[in-house]
């Protein structure tokens, strides 16, 4: 299995970069192939605008999705997501790695999702959800958070866990067409001991090496919905 880790943490020291690091090892020691994306080393560039573009159409007003399309098809897309896009169509999983700033992810990672996840690349005319760009490749999200975990209780004062990761996983990985395993979530690391890091790293290995046992997310398909893009009575719950 070839593993893409998109590493989103400016600090190589943190608790983030501990987790990419078990996560490089234990993919290796399962004889996986591991890349990683690291966005704040390599200087990532997040803003999305014309210089994305080596040529554009209109030069007078930027139309992004139209000139994504136009520039994935003649190879004229900067060259800095074309090798990000490479990275992409080799690898069968994608792994963000990520705290959650904001009750979503760091501005250099959604700009990597910005700029990467291009019309006509990604998703396209016919081309989303589960027949997105990246159809037959999983994804999944490690992150780490600052509260513990009953604070992302349903009940709990920062809402549901869930809810607040569906903009990620359903929106931008499983839109893109990636079968989506549940998240790996490292909960307020920065407030634990040394021995329960240890504990958590020792957690997140396990968890990496038995992902081929693990069921994607359920999302409901295509045909799940009617004709005017409404979930089907029978699968309402």
């Amino acid at each position: 299995m070839k593993v893409l880790i998109v590493y989103a943490h400016e600090e190589p020291n943190s608790f983030n970069g501990a987790l990419k690091n078990t996560a490089i090892r234990t993919f290796e020691e399962g004889g996986h192939k591991v890349l990683v994306s690291d966005l704040y080393r390599m200087k990532f560039k997040a803003v999305a605008d014309g210089e994305d573009f080596l040529e554009r159409r209109d030069k007078h007003c930027l139309k992004r999705q139209i000139e994504e399309q136009a520039a994935g098809e003649l190879g004229t897309l900067a060259h800095d997501i074309m090798e990000e896009q490479r990275k992409l169509r080799e690898c069968d999983l994608l792994m963000l790695q990520f705290p959650l700033w904001w009750f979503s992810m760091p501005a250099i990672l959604k700009g990597w999702v910005d700029r990467v996840m291009s019309m006509g690349f990604a998703y396209g005319r016919g081309q989303s959800y589960d027949t997105g760009g990246m159809k037959g490749r999983k994804a999944m999200l490690s992150i780490t958070t600052g509260g513990p975990d009953f604070t992302y209780s349903p009940l709990g004062r920062n809402g549901d866990i869930e809810q607040i990761l569906f903009p990620i996983q359903h929106g931008i990985l499983y839109f893109c067409g990636f079968e989506v395993l549940p998240p790996h979530i490292a909960f307020s690391p920065a407030h634990a001991t040394k021995e329960q890091r240890v504990k958590m790293l020792e957690g997140f290995r396990q968890r990496l090496s038995t992902l081929d046992r693990i069921q994607p997310i359920a999302f409901h398909p295509a045909d799940h919905f009617d004709e005017h893009l409404q979930l089907k009575s029978e699968f309402q719950s």
